[in-house]
């Protein structure tokens, strides 16, 4: 529920702060004095539409706070996809500046717009001139119908889930064996040329690494040669590095005799003579193999063509060429034997898709019948509200087997709300009901039904009292008492007996200081309330009979929310 609500600058209003209470808050004021200014400034923190002409003459921007107390496991769930921290309390704050820049926060994280309105439409149910309008959307219309229904459609729409589970394992296991035969055998043909292609390669791992070294040598096999002749040069020609070792390793030799130092180093000239008889060797093997022909080049070079055209077909490397290609035989493999599997699979789809369509239609029927129900119930509500002609009808979409392809977790039901409001009209679309006031009362009159299946934790009403009086005015504060009981309610009216009603009061009005003009807004006590409750029935606040008239209002609203306990 909406807790407290700090706004600055917004209208006429410099700055005010709201404590909400649990159960029924009401608004009230002479007309002009800024009521709708209220609910404009919870509508902005809530993520409407900014508007300059909002902000208050010579300010340079606006700022409204509001904290929530909410309990809400899909609260949790978008908090949590929104990576903002939960807490016990959830403060959203808003910005808008004159030269039309804006911030939004929410629990202290920045985020836009369409993420506030993610959030906070699973927190307030705005009714009258605002945008959230909960029902308006098909999707929630057919979630409040599935609550209206209960357990069965419940049970409904598990069969419907495990059927679609069904039907997708089957058409997982078909999409792995191509389609019809003509395709099967295409892809067999595409399969095993590519097999064909990779085993005819018979590529090894390394062997392009190999290829690209040896490719190396070829091209600078001159370069290479002349540097090991050289080397063996150095090595072996007289009086060279061999010759050298050798003459030293004699001069060590004859001073063994004289200390083991000298037999060590002596040791150590004989295994270098012996290593550098090797590496000579080698630099001599080495250059007589440093001469390639034509054709070798040519074969180094084709064999790398061939490994980079497998590469760009298959894979990058060795290893991604060989997972292609054990895909590829295993798919050979049951595409190879599977025509039988292949009909079966067709024959159990089309088993499936019948459940399904059962399934969809017994879910259609639960619904059907809650549907007419809840039509009958919302029917009764509006003609105890003053709307003695109204008409309520959910109509639902027709579908056939052939629209199985498009079941989902929620069946195959499409259903719309209609409404009229007088005799000889036509049902309407929820979204192309003209009248706020008939727009209110309608959507009391569903709350009135669901106050106690409902996840959201705070209704605005505005308009609400729009052309009542007397009875249905009386009737209209019974259903907030009913509704408040579970759910948070911030209504403006201009009715003494919805006034009566609440649990907590506030004045807006309308005052003027040093020239200028603000609206104030003050939460009344009983002696405060009852005046204003006696200027709502229409008499003076002063008058002693209009005083008595508010506290039996007062007292009638006591006994009758009692009642309800």
């Amino acid at each position: 529920m909406l807790e407290r609500l700090t706004i600055q600058n917004i209208a006429l209003i410099e700055r005010a702060e709201i404590e909400f209470s649990a159960g029924l808050n009401v608004l009230s004021g002479e007309t002009g004095a800024g009521k709708s200014v209220i609910l404009d400034s919870i509508d902005f923190v809530l993520g409407a539409k900014a508007d300059k002409s909002m902000i208050r003459y010579g300010a340079e921007g606006c700022f409204v706070r509001a904290e929530f107390r909410a309990d809400h496991p899909e609260l949790s769930r978008v908090l949590s996809e929104l990576e903002i921290e939960e807490d016990e309390t959830l403060v959203i704050t808003r910005r808008f500046s004159a030269d039309g820049k804006g911030s939004v926060k929410v629990n202290g994280c920045p985020v836009t717009v369409s993420m506030l309105r993610r959030l906070t439409s699973l927190l307030v149910d705005v009714h009258g001139q605002s945008e959230h309008f909960y029902l308006l959307k098909e999707s929630n219309q057919l979630r409040l119908l599935d609550k209206i229904a209960g357990e069965t459609v419940r049970i409904a729409k598990e069969e419907v889930a495990q059927c679609l589970a069904d039907r997708k394992e089957i058409l997982s296991e078909l999409s792995l064996l191509g389609g019809d035969e003509g395709e099967r055998d295409r892809r067999l043909d595409i399969l095993r040329f590519q097999i064909a292609e990779i085993e005819n390669a018979a590529i090894k791992e390394g062997e392009e690494e190999e290829l690209l070294s040896l490719r190396d040598k070829i091209t600078h096999s001159e370069k290479i040669l002349e540097r090991l002749r050289t080397a063996a040069q150095f090595l072996l020609a007289d009086g060279g590095g061999a010759d050298s070792l050798n003459g030293a390793l004699r001069s060590l030799h004859s001073l063994t005799g004289f200390g083991a130092e000298y037999a060590a180093l002596a040791e150590r000239a004989e295994n270098l003579a012996a290593e550098l008889e090797d590496i000579a060797d080698e630099t001599e093997r080495l250059a007589s193999e440093c001469e390639f022909d034509e054709k070798e080049a040519e074969r180094v070079e084709q064999r790398l063509d061939e490994i980079r055209a497998l590469k760009k077909k298959y894979g990058r490397d060795f290893a991604a060429i060989e997972t292609f290609y054990q895909k590829a035989k295993a798919e050979e493999e049951l595409l190879s034997d599977s025509g039988e599997r292949f009909e079966k699979l067709t024959s159990a789809l089309s088993r499936t898709e019948d459940k399904l369509f059962g399934a969809c239609c017994k879910l259609s029927d639960a619904r059907k019948r809650a549907a007419k129900t809840f039509e009958t119930r919302v029917t009764e509500q509006l003609r105890t509200l003053n709307i003695g002609s109204a008409q309520f009808i959910i109509r639902f979409a027709p579908f056939g087997r052939e629209d199985v392809g498009r079941a989902n977790a929620e069946g195959l039901d499409g259903v719309t709300y209609l409404f009229s409001a007088n005799a000889g009209e036509p049902v309407k679309e929820l979204g192309k009901i003209i009248s706020g006031g008939e727009m209110s009362r309608f959507m009391l009159a569903i709350k009135a039904q669901l106050s106690s299946l409902n996840e959201i934790g705070t209704y605005l009403f505005d308009e609400i009292d729009a052309g009542i009086s007397g009875k249905t005015a009386r009737v209209v504060a019974e259903k907030f008492c009913s509704i408040a009981r579970t759910t948070q309610i911030i209504a403006v009216s201009h009715l003494a007996q919805i006034a009566a009603a609440a649990d907590s009061q506030f004045l807006i009005e309308k005052t003027q200081r040093e020239g200028k003009t603000y609206t104030d807004i003050r939460k009344l006590d009983r002696e405060t309330r009852l005046k204003e409750i006696a200027r709502l029935v229409g008499g003076d606040a002063e008058s002693e009979f209009a005083e008595k008239h508010a506290a039996e209002l007062v007292k009638s609203a006591e006994i009758y929310k009692k009642s309800l306990r």
